[in-house]
């Protein structure tokens, strides 16, 4: 297993369309990821929000958006499992989010790409990762579950 990256591919039963609208809409990006998100995605921007999963909401989210391909990439940078409460993470660097996806007989394939792990310092590096592929095993069930609805 690669330490500087998370890879999750499935094949939603939806059109490429639908699939586009749920990732790249801030607001059901949020409801099927469990976040409130304030702002638009669009290319350069800043997007700060919070969890919105019972028990999480303390939780703060932010996300730089930096490529919106209508219908194929969705990309943004954020800082990875970033939790505890008091500490800031500026200093950090951000990993960065890849949602791709393609048009196939069964409906839309999406990828799934997060990078930059091995940029996190040592001490965080390895539990982000782990916690990470994780919540995006749970996330792509989310979504899954999202668009079908």
């Amino acid at each position: 297993m690669s330490t500087d990256r998370i890879e999750k591919t499935i094949v939603l039963r939806a059109p490429r369309s639908r699939v586009w609208r749920a990732l790249a809409r801030a607001d059901e990006f949020g409801a099927w990821f469990g976040v409130a998100l304030e702002g638009a995605f669009a290319p350069g921007a800043h997007v700060t929000g919070h969890i919105t999963t019972p028990g999480h909401e303390h939780m703060p989210v932010e996300m730089m958006i930096e490529r919106v391909e209508p219908e194929h990439l969705f990309t943004y940078r954020w800082h990875p499992y970033a939790i505890e409460p008091g500490v800031d993470y500026a200093q950090e660097a951000m990993t960065l989010v890849e949602f791709h996806l393609a048009e196939i007989a069964d409906g839309t394939q999406l990828r799934l790409v997060e990078s930059g792990f091995d940029r996190l310092p040592p001490e965080r590096r390895m539990t982000a990762l782990r916690m990470n592929d994780g919540g995006w095993t749970q996330q792509i069930a989310h979504i899954e579950q999202y668009v079908d609805a």
